[in-house]
């Protein structure tokens, strides 16, 4: 069976107030937050060079950033890393989710800071 591996995702959105109740992943807002996230990034990593290999992504954590009026994103997300398949690479992710993001300035409906985004893995 092929291993799973993971990646982190981060990105800061500009026009989501961060409150104490992003902070936990029990409550209404955390939960709500997140199933927009899932709405938005899932179809983007679905389209992009690991799109066949993508299972998914799990928000970690939301924070709060240096401008209190942004909410950073946190997440993890999982591959399959099949041998026959292209090798994971960040620097072709990140760039296609740039390209897909407006140059890291649109995510549905939420702004993005264009310095937020990272891909690690």
């Amino acid at each position: 069976a092929p291993a799973v591996k993971n990646f982190t995702l981060n990105f800061t959105i500009t026009n989501l107030q961060f409150t104490a109740d992003l902070e936990k992943p029990n409550s209404r807002r955390f939960k709500s937050t997140e199933k927009v996230m899932y709405h938005y990034v899932d179809p983007l990593l679905q389209r992009s060079s690991i799109g066949p290999t993508y299972i998914g992504c799990k928000v970690m954590a939301f924070r709060s950033t240096k401008n209190r009026d942004d909410t950073g994103v946190d997440a993890m997300c999982s591959y399959r890393d099949e041998p026959s398949d292209p090798k994971f690479n960040r620097a072709t992710l990140y760039r296609e989710l740039s390209q897909m993001t407006n140059g890291i300035t649109r995510l549905g409906h939420y702004s993005l800071n264009s310095q937020s985004l990272y891909v690690n893995g």
